[in-house]
């Protein structure tokens, strides 16, 4: 089977970068890893160094840095385990909770202009096959993201 693979990649590579420039497009913005980081903390609720070390799977030092970078910029907080736990959780607090929102906003509205010649049609296909591409790949890496059942 001749697969595309190289174009996939680079294609992939473009949009990781064109993505970035989208989302540069103003001040006070978060960063790239507070931004996922929050994401998911938004989706699954508070979260410790070792909850989100198994579902990034980065060490515990990298995300001690930008957890505290975070904690700095008052997009999150630490509070005591909700289920009584020893290990302390951060939490997005209200200024987090903004600060995601309206960057999410931003970048829905960027791509709803890239996309603004698509018909419905391309627009799902490509949100369809983007779904795949993650969902293969987060099985592979065995840390999936949740998500909606749709």
């Amino acid at each position: 089977m001749d697969m595309p693979v190289d174009r996939i990649e680079f294609e992939t590579m473009l949009l990781g970068r064109h993505m970035n420039l989208l989302a540069s497009r103003g001040g006070g913005r978060l960063d790239r890893s507070a931004y996922i980081l929050l994401s998911r903390i938004q989706v699954e609720g508070p979260m410790s160094i070792g909850e989100l070390r198994d579902a990034f799977g980065l060490d515990a030092s990298t995300l001690n840095r930008q957890t505290a970078a975070m904690l700095r910029a008052g997009v999150v907080e630490r509070i005591p385990d909700p289920e009584g736990g020893i290990a302390r959780k951060f939490v997005i607090t209200d200024e987090g909770t903004h600060r995601l929102d309206r960057d999410r906003a931003e970048n829905l509205e960027g791509l709803g202009s890239l996309l603004a010649d698509w018909t419905p049609e391309e627009a799902a296909q490509l949100a369809d096959n983007l779904a795949r591409l993650n969902r293969d790949i987060e099985r592979l890496d065995g840390r999936p993201w949740p998500r909606d059942k749709s």
